[in-house]
């Protein structure tokens, strides 16, 4: 099957038409033909080698819902037909402990859908059966694609650490993963304070269901809600003044990262003692997870804040997200 993409052939490069060939799926392979891929901020790392894993050329994209056009002869849960979703796992062993605990983003011998592989900005993508996730009846495809890399993101961190439907939480930059960890926690029926350096943004923050925004650049607004939160999700990337955010969980709170925050984070180990205070963090979330969080989006309506592009302007859309512009995922429209 020739598969027509748009790749980039060295870092920092723009994307150009490229074609490639796929050979019949293995037994336990599906093809996809791809309806919509959102773009996320990995997709701009991996196209510049940010990580020193970039294999050139790549075609990214791993926010990917499509329907099912081929499948191998072992294939179980899904069939041609099918529209599934595609994340950032695109396979895993199936057979070590993580794996066999449920735990499939864990294992170590996964395969990401654009490290070492083509990924969904193109017409067809390949994955194996365990992870072409089946989406539920009525979900909106338009808007679905970020659920599956930037919405896992954020809805396994509340299971990890048993965020209550009684707690306050917070959530650090309200980007785009900040923006739909807000619509999950709000629909939790958790208290929501949202920690945002623009204030451009706050009455967009509240309308998504914070109740409450601190400028995070002011210590006096952090000092005032010291000791109240059992719970914070921080998505940026970048350093910042763990410490003040430290001070704002209650007792037994959790800082929990999912921002790929390249310099060590200075955590003062006095500060986590004092109140058995914790800092985690995780990657996505199991193909189980993942599932049953598509379900909770379209009981409750729960999408990203979406802006569309058409697929052959691909390069105009990474633009408008590397400047920042986007509100709040972008997605390629085939």
């Amino acid at each position: 099957m020739k598969v027509k993409a748009y790749a980039a052939k060295e870092p920092k490069g723009k994307l150009e038409p490229y074609a490639y060939e796929l050979d019949k799926p293995g037994p336990e392979e599906v093809d996809i033909k791809v309806a919509y891929c959102g773009i996320c901020h990995s997709d701009l790392s991996m196209i510049n080698n940010d990580w020193g894993m970039t294999q050139y050329p790549i075609v990214p994209g791993h926010e990917i819902v499509g329907e099912v056009i081929a499948a191998g002869n072992a294939v179980k849960n899904v069939k041609i037909g099918d529209k599934v979703g595609l994340g950032w796992f695109s396979a895993s062993c199936m057979s070590c402990q993580e794996c066999m605990d449920g735990a499939h983003h864990l294992c170590s011998k996964s395969e990401a859908t654009i490290v070492g592989r083509h990924g969904g900005f193109a017409d067809y993508v390949r994955g194996h059966w365990s992870w072409a996730i089946s989406l539920p009846e009525g979900i909106d495809m338009s808007k679905a694609g970020p659920l599956l890399c930037g919405g896992i993101t954020v809805f396994n961190p509340i299971i990890i650490a048993g965020v209550k439907p009684t707690d306050t939480v917070g959530v650090i930059g309200i980007g785009g993963l900040g923006h739909m960890a807000l619509k999950f926690l709000k629909h939790w029926g958790c208290e929501v304070v949202a920690f945002s350096s623009n204030p451009d943004k706050k009455d967009q923050i509240l309308a998504m269901g914070a109740n409450q925004v601190i400028n995070s650049k002011d210590p006096q607004e952090l000092e005032s809600i010291a000791g109240r939160l059992n719970f914070i999700l921080n998505t940026t990337n970048v350093s910042l003044d763990w410490n003040s955010y430290l001070s704002t969980l209650a007792p037994k709170g959790k800082l929990h990262t999912v921002g790929a925050v390249l310099e060590p984070m200075a955590i003062p180990a006095f500060s986590l003692i004092g109140g058995e205070k914790s800092v985690g963090g995780s990657p996505l979330g199991s193909p189980a997870l993942t599932k049953t969080m598509l379900d909770f989006c379209v009981r409750h309506t729960i999408y990203p804040t979406t802006e569309e592009f058409p697929m052959e302007q691909v390069n105009q859309a990474l633009e408008h997200l590397e400047e920042g512009k986007a509100r709040f995922r972008i997605v390629l429209k085939n």
